[in-house]
């Protein structure tokens, strides 16, 4: 049986070219290692699933591709072709998080004296470089400070603020970019490739809800594609099966709580959970949906405003921003965030849901 691979697997970009949503980082990646400014320490940061290890493999390759250093590897050589099997004896990938001893990274460093096996540089790659302790950030530093000329490090993190200033002053600091909800649907939609009816709305609740990751986009789509039998994912079994609480259901349900119709707000509730949406989605969809009042208040003037379809869900939006007072959608903002805070303290999110409703509707 052939091995199964994951879709972010497959669709792992493996030059710079294919590379999603970072044009500005890979153009001065690519600038620099074509002009022969290589340095001598790089650090990717950002949310997961945007590309930080990916263009570490990527430059990875780059370095030391048989063709010689340049920004757009073979891909056919020995060495970019062990690059990306993962054996390639002068690459070193590491998970800072399961190495936080200061012991554990002193025998690493050791090794660094002795030149490269094959390649023209040893690169060593640090991902959650953040997860490392004092000590062994202070042992790091040392190597940072005077590294051989053969060697290159590449450090990737999600929390950049806890690495000390000390270790990103020797480093060239690339902090990447969420990806774009419109870059993550044309990326889904190229993927699917009419293999697999879906309609566009789905892709863009899988966007809305990947918060802009593509790893996370892509494992929810392989989701969504395992779930279906006949080559075609509806919005409804979408709905269900990611718990996707459909926009125009949330601003029926702000209107039913300015009205203080609770009969109305339990039902949607209940309908809400018979599919599969959480109450934490739920108190989300309404934190974003007052957001987005507290913005058509303050710029009210839009083109879609001039609309002649007056039934529009933004129109609709903003006819309720013009009935509420800033003050008070601020302070319906400000009881959603705590309620949703409090979802983590009890088993029973739903009380918290309904008690944070009601709050609203009694101010």
């Amino acid at each position: 049986m052939k091995k199964y691979q994951i879709l972010s697997n497959i669709w792992r970009p493996q030059t710079f070219n294919n590379v999603l949503g970072q044009k500005y980082i890979i153009n001065a990646i690519k600038n620099g290692l074509d002009t022969g400014r290589i340095h001598q320490t790089w650090l990717f940061s950002g949310k997961h699933g945007i590309g930080k290890t990916t263009i570490a493999r990527i430059l990875a390759k780059s370095l030391n591709c048989l063709k010689g250093v340049t920004s757009n590897p073979c891909r056919s050589c020995s060495h970019c072709i062990d690059i990306e099997k993962g054996k390639f004896l002068d690459f070193i990938e590491l998970d800072a998080a399961s190495r936080t001893k200061v012991e554990e990274i002193k025998v690493l460093l050791e090794t660094i004296q002795y030149s490269p096996i094959k390649g023209r540089f040893k690169v060593y790659l640090i991902d959650e470089v953040h997860m490392l302790s004092r000590h062994s950030f202070n042992a790091l530093l040392k190597t940072l400070e005077e590294p051989p000329k053969f060697i290159k490090f590449i450090l990737a993190t999600t929390e950049p603020e806890k690495i000390p200033s000390t270790i990103i002053s020797r480093c060239l600091h690339f902090p990447l970019q969420s990806i774009k909800k419109k870059d993550i649907v044309s990326h889904l939609s190229y993927i699917l490739k009419r293999k697999i009816n879906t309609p566009l709305e789905v892709l863009n609740n899988i966007a809305n809800n990947s918060y802009g990751s593509i790893r996370d986009s892509l494992n929810m789509l392989e989701l969504a594609i395992s779930s279906t039998t006949n080559n075609e994912i509806t919005i409804s079994k979408a709905a269900k099966l990611f718990g996707f609480f459909d926009k125009n259901i949330v601003l029926t349900l702000v209107k039913n709580i300015l009205n203080k119709n609770i009969k109305n707000i339990l039902k949607l509730i209940d309908d809400a959970e018979k599919n599969n949406i959480s109450y934490d989605s739920i108190m989300l969809s309404l934190i974003k949906c007052f957001h987005k009042i507290c913005i058509l208040q303050i710029l009210p003037k839009e083109n879609y405003l001039n609309n002649k379809k007056k039934s529009t869900y933004k129109y609709d939006l903003y006819q309720i921003s013009q009935k509420i007072s800033f003050n008070n959608l601020n302070n319906y903002y400000k009881i959603l965030i705590n309620g949703r805070k409090n979802l983590k303290y009890t088993s029973n999110t739903r009380i918290i849901l309904e008690m944070t409703i009601f709050e609203i509707c009694h101010k």
